[in-house]
C-alpha cells in the first residue's frame, strides 16, 4: 500500500459518518442546552469586544479574538472552500454555514471551559489553558486517573496534529499559489518557508505574537475588500449563486442531486477545518484573555466562528461560483470524471487556483498574484499559530520533568518536526496534504467533542450565572465555589483576592 493510499484509508476511518453526525448533533445539542447562545447573546459578543479587560498577565478579549482569527483564517478559508465545492458541489457551502451556526454554540462551551480551568504559567505568569487542562481538572476529584489519561491523550494528539499533520496543508497552499502566480518552484518556496519559520519560532512566544499582530489584520481587511469588488462586479449573479448553493445542499439540483452526501461530508469537514469549532484549538486562545467572567470570552470566541465562515468563507464561495470558475468531480479523485465543468478547465487543481481564476475575471493578471500574496501571509501566520499550540501542549506534557535541559531539548525537537512537516507539505500533492490535515483535525475533534459532551456542566453553570447577574444589572464576576465547580483554582484565588483586598479598577465579586 502506497503512502497516499494509507493516508486515504486513515482519513476515511477518522472522517467517517459518525464524526460528521457527531459534529452536527453536538452543535444542535449545545444550541438547545444554551438556549441558542449564539443568537440570544449576540449583543454580549459585540459589547465584550468593545469593553474587554486586559492586564499584564492576560490579553484583552479583542486581542484574544485576533489571535484566534490568526489561527482560524488560513488555507481553509480559500483553498478549503474551493476543495469543498469541487468534491461536494456548491451545496457544500450551505453545510459550512450550518456548521458555523451550530458550531458557534460548541465553541462557546469549549472556550468557556478553557477560561474556567486556565492557570498561570509559573515561569512567565501568562494565562495558559486548553482542552488538556480542562480534561485533567474538571473531574479530577471524581476520576483523577481517567481525567489525566484523557488529557494526556489529547495533548499528545494535538502536538502531532499541530506540528506534523496540519502545517503541511498550509505550506501546500502557499507553494501552490506562489507557483501558479509567479512560476516559483515548490521546492524553492519550501526552503524559504523553513528559513523564515525557523527564525520566528526560535524567537519564542513574543516574536510569534508580534508577527501575527502585524500581518493578519491588514491582510484580512484587504482580502475582504477585494472580495467585495468581485461581489459588486457580479452583483447580478447573487440569485444564481444562492440557488446553486441551496439546491445542491438538499439534493434538488439537476446536476448535484446525486452527491448530497458528498455535499454534507465536505461541507462539515471543511467547515470544522476552517472555523475550528469543536476542534479544541479555540480554548487555547480563549484562556489567554483577561475577563471577569468565563462566559464573556466564550461569547467572543463564538463570534469568531461567524467571522471566519459567514464572512470570509462566504466571500470565497461567492468569488468562485459567481465567476463560474470551478469544476465538480464525481468522487474524491483528482483528476477524475466531472459532474460539472464551468468556465475553468479541469486541469486547474481544486484549491487556490479556483479563487485565483475568479479574481482574474475582474482584474486580469492581478488575481493570481493577490491570492498568492494573501495565502502566503494567512497560511504562514496559521503555521506559526500551530507551532504555538503544539508547544503549549508539549509544555503541558513535560511540565513535571525536573530537568530544564531535557524540556528544552524536546522543544527543539518539536521545532524540527514542524519544519520537516512544512518542507514535505510544500512539495507534495494537495490531496496528500489535505488528507494528513484532515486526519489531524478529525482526531482532535473526536477527542474534544466527546470530552466536552461529558464536561459541559461547568460551562452551562457559568452561562446561567452570567445571565442571572446581567439581569440583576451587575457586571458579572465569577466565583466557581458558588456554582459548585471544582478544579478552577485560578478563579477561586481571584475571587478571594477581590473579596479580601479589592483589585484596582475592577468590581468586587459578590459575597458568599
Amino acid at each position: 500500500m502506497s503512502f497516499a493510499e494509507l493516508v486515504d484509508e486513515a482519513n476515511g476511518l477518522v472522517w467517517s459518518l459518525p464524526l460528521v453526525g457527531l459534529c452536527l448533533l453536538a452543535g444542535l445539542y449545545f444550541t438547545i442546552r444554551t438556549g441558542a447562545v449564539q443568537v440570544r447573546n449576540l449583543p454580549d459578543m459585540i459589547t465584550q469586544l468593545k469593553s474587554g479587560e486586559k492586564s499584564t498577565d492576560g490579553t484583552s478579549s479583542f486581542q484574544s479574538l485576533m489571535m484566534s482569527l490568526a489561527n482560524r483564517v488560513g488555507m481553509g478559508n480559500i483553498g478549503g472552500v474551493a476543495t469543498a465545492i469541487a468534491f461536494g458541489g456548491p451545496g457544500a457551502v450551505f453545510w459550512m454555514w450550518t456548521v458555523a451556526l451550530l458550531g458557534a454554540a460548541t465553541s462557546f462551551i469549549e472556550c468557556t471551559l478553557g477560561q474556567i480551568y486556565k492557570e498561570k504559567d509559573p515561569d512567565t505568569g501568562e494565562y495558559r489553558g486548553g482542552p488538556a487542562y480542562y480534561f485533567e481538572k474538571a473531574y479530577a476529584h471524581k476520576a483523577p486517573t481517567l481525567s489525566l489519561v484523557y488529557a494526556i491523550a489529547f495533548a499528545a494528539v494535538t502536538v502531532f496534529a499541530m506540528a506534523f499533520f496540519l502545517p503541511g496543508v498550509q505550506a501546500n497552499g502557499m507553494s501552490s499559489a506562489i507557483n501558479a502566480a509567479w512560476d516559483v518552484p515548490t521546492w524553492s518556496t519550501a526552503i524559504g518557508i523553513v528559513i523564515v519559520l525557523a527564525f520566528i519560532v526560535i524567537g519564542g512566544v513574543k516574536r510569534i505574537a508580534a508577527f501575527a499582530a502585524f500581518v493578519v489584520p491588514p491582510m484580512a481587511v484587504l482580502y475582504i475588500l477585494a472580495a467585495l469588488v468581485v461581489f459588486f462586479v457580479n452583483f447580478d449573479q447573487i440569485g444564481t449563486v444562492f440557488s446553486e448553493i441551496f439546491s445542491g445542499a438538499f439534493g434538488t439540483h439537476s446536476i448535484y442531486g446525486a452527491i448530497i452526501g458528498m455535499a454534507v461530508k465536505w461541507g462539515v469537514q471543511r467547515g470544522i477545518y476552517s472555523n475550528e469549532a469543536g476542534q479544541g484549538t479555540g480554548p487555547h486562545h480563549a484562556a489567554a484573555a483577561e475577563v471577569s467572567h468565563p462566559a464573556k470570552q466564550g461569547f467572543v470566541q463564538a463570534f469568531s466562528v461567524y467571522i471566519d465562515t459567514l464572512f470570509v468563507c462566504t466571500a470565497t464561495a461567492f468569488i468562485i461560483i459567481s465567476t463560474d470558475m470551478y469544476s465538480v468531480f464525481e468522487d474524491e479523485t483528482y483528476p477524475g470524471d466531472t459532474l460539472y465543468e464551468g468556465a475553468i478547465g479541469t486541469d486547474v487543481e481544486p484549491g487556490p487556483g479556483f479563487v485565483q481564476s475568479g479574481f482574474d475575471t475582474v482584474a486580469s493578471g492581478w488575481g493570481s498574484s493577490f491570492v498568492a500574496l494573501a495565502l502566503t501571509f494567512f497560511a504562514f501566520t496559521t503555521m506559526v499559530a500551530y507551532y504555538y499550540m503544539a508547544e503549549v501542549n508539549l509544555a503541558y506534557l513535560t511540565r513535571k520533568i525536573p530537568n530544564a535541559l531535557v524540556r528544552r531539548a524536546m522543544i527543539r525537537a518539536l521545532q524540527g518536526l514542524i519544519l520537516a512537516s512544512v518542507a514535505y507539505g510544500a512539495v507534495t500533492t494537495a490531496g496528500s496534504a489535505w488528507g494528513l490535515g484532515d486526519i489531524g483535525v478529525g482526531s482532535m475533534a473526536w477527542l474534544n467533542i466527546l470530552g466536552i459532551l461529558l464536561l459541559q456542566v461547568p460551562a452551562l453553570k457559568a452561562l446561567k450565572d452570567y445571565r442571572r447577574q446581567k439581569k440583576e444589572g451587575l457586571d458579572p464576576q465569577f466565583d466557581p465555589r458558588e456554582l459548585d465547580i471544582r478544579g478552577a483554582e485560578f478563579w477561586e484565588q481571584r475571587a478571594d483576592g477581590l473579596v479580601n483586598q479589592g483589585a484596582p479598577g475592577e468590581v468586587p465579586s459578590r459575597p458568599h
